[in-house]
């Protein structure tokens, strides 16, 4: 799964699938995987042989467990006196060296909020999380709910600081993202929850753990961020190219549409749409990595996809209908698919947690969290390999010897030379365009035909570790790649349904020039005044350049509404 970030395959291994491997082989490499409240994760061979033991301290292990290039691990623990108690609670998040060291450890546990389930370490040494938001009864019946308290959701993305310290670069929170169809006069009104599917119906089952999100996962290429719903029984996926402000707005980011909700499957009834529900009880969404058949598709747990005529958990696959940054749906409509592309029903249950993991030669390791067992099989459904934890082991994951061995690259940064965009030097290099790879281009050097947004991808010296840089937009001016930090200017309405007014406190107007730029960076209007009208634009987020004769040269950003 992408959830690593750095792609856990070598790539004589990628070779090996369109070469000599067959799928009636182990994959190669060591499973991590560690039992709830314990202390210890185990790192075991194909032969179930333990390689490496990592002893840890500051609490039993939570819900997650993840190896990121070099053997740092990165966990959830159990944090002791949590306010809020409930299924994958922990409250507290540690990084370990290979060597057992404790390197850094953060609590975010209060009556308000709480760290519960999955958490996810990023390609720039972040990681993403996920916590419980707690809202006042009061708070619910504004958003249009009843009078309840709601446990609702934040996704954060941490930067560590130090040894017990962290920034909160990014954060995206369910409560700006809510739609309800009873009390007219609310601002999150509207008449048709099935036409506005990028919104959270909030009388949707609500009750105190309303969505109970449990899965989190990146994929770099997209710059997006795939989320699963225990008790809403979906899979979500949302932009994280946006600013915290952007991921609170319907507007901005790569997609155009801030922290809306760019595409959900599993449950239409959740957003009144007709059709089937799919998922039942689910966990671990994430999206297949490179090198994987499948590669950009969804997958994830589905508990209780059998229902008879005995409980069997299923791995589903689907094929999502992506376009650029955007997925397409007919409004009024279900998303599509209308069910899985394709499904494995596994060997046994798991009532709760549990994931899958798909490799390169087509097998997929599956773990049954409440049932203590992991299994491998390949593309046949046969079984290759399996290990009895003894315990509940709420997830397993396998990284080659060569990715645990090595540390990461450094993140590829993109500069744009003349016409030409150009990585950081690596030993391989792979470009992509709005989220697609662009076939043959894998020198140091990119000569971009069309206007949008680029990612590299870059290769370790040993062939072990992909890394993918953030996306970089050579029609967007480098001064406006990030919000000007200047006061000197007051751009107003903000948001706009169209007519804005551009204070510039007393400055000279005379050779004030102001330029207009769409979130791709093309030029949509110019103007030689203060007051401009923007209402024969499309709604969404735009920058202006405002610059005159005495070197004024600033950005803002403002959001368009239709």
């Amino acid at each position: 799964m992408m959830r690593s970030i750095y792609n856990k395959f070598t790539l004589m291994a990628l070779i090996s699938l369109f070469t000599i491997r067959v799928s009636a082989q182990q994959w190669d490499g060591l499973t991590l995987y560690g039992n709830s409240s314990s202390n210890y994760i185990y790192l075991i061979d194909t032969a179930s042989t333990v390689i490496k033991t990592y002893s840890c301290t500051g609490g039993g292990n939570g819900y997650s467990q993840y190896l990121t290039p070099g053997g740092t691990l990165w966990r959830t623990v159990i944090n002791s006196g949590n306010a809020l108690v409930g299924g994958g609670m922990h409250g507290k998040i540690q990084k370990w060296s290979s060597a057992n060291t404790l390197l850094w450890e953060w609590t975010h546990s209060s009556s308000s909020y709480c760290l519960h389930h999955d958490i996810c370490p990023m390609p720039n040494g972040n990681v993403l999380v996920i916590s419980y938001d707690v809202k006042t009864p009061a708070q619910v019946v504004a958003a249009g709910g009843t009078s309840i308290t709601v446990w609702s959701e934040k996704i954060m993305e941490l930067k560590p600081v130090g040894t017990n310290s962290a920034i909160i670069v990014w954060q995206w929170n369910v409560w700006d993202h809510l739609v309800q169809n009873t009390n007219i006069s609310g601002a999150n009104y509207q008449p048709s929850i099935v036409n506005n599917p990028q919104l959270l119906n909030i009388n949707y089952q609500l009750q105190k753990d309303w969505i109970h999100m449990n899965g989190v996962d990146y994929n770099p290429i997209l710059d997006q961020i795939a989320l699963s719903s225990h008790n809403l029984n979906e899979w979500y996926i949302i932009d994280h190219s946006t600013t915290t402000a952007e991921a609170a707005s319907h507007a901005g980011g790569n997609a155009g549409k801030g922290g809306d909700i760019l595409y959900r499957w599993g449950n239409p009834w959740a957003y009144q749409a007709s059709g089937s529900a799919i998922l039942n009880v689910t966990h671990d969404a994430h999206f297949i990595p490179e090198g994987v058949p499948g590669t950009g598709n969804l997958v994830g747990l589905n508990n209780k996809g059998v229902t008879v005529p005995s409980n069997k958990t299923t791995v589903d696959h689907i094929t999502i209908p992506r376009v650029n940054y955007n997925y397409t749906v007919n409004l009024g409509n279900a998303y599509t698919p209308a069910t899985y592309g394709s499904r494995h029903t596994s060997t046994g249950y798991t009532s709760n947690m549990g994931n899958s993991e798909q490799f390169p030669n087509g097998n997929q390791m599956v773990c049954l969290a409440t049932a203590g067992t992991i299994y491998e099989i390949d593309a046949a459904g046969n079984v290759l390999w399996t290990k009895s934890t003894s315990g509940v082991t709420p997830q397993a994951h396998r990284y080659s010897t060569c990715f645990i061995n090595n540390p990461a690259p450094p993140q590829p940064t993109i500069t744009l030379s003349g016409t030409d965009l150009v990585s950081t030097t690596a030993s391989s290099y792979q470009w992509y365009f709005n989220g697609d790879l662009i076939p043959g281009a894998t020198s140091q050097t990119y000569t971009p035909s069309q206007v949008g947004i680029f990612v590299v991808r870059t290769t370790d010296a040993n062939g072990c570790v992909y890394v993918y840089s953030a996306g970089f937009n050579p029609a967007m001016p480098t001064a406006i790649q990030k919000d000007d930090a200047s006061n000197s200017i007051t751009v107003y309405p903000n948001p706009t349904n169209g007519n804005v007014i551009i204070d510039v406190k007393g400055m000279d107007e005379s050779t004030l020039k102001v330029t207009v730029f769409d979130n791709t960076g093309k030029i949509v209007l110019e103007k030689n005044e203060t007051r401009i009208d923007l209402s024969q634009l499309s709604g969404g987020l735009y920058i202006l350049n405002i610059s005159n004769a005495n070197g004024l040269n600033i950005n803002k950003k403002i959001s368009l509404i239709k």
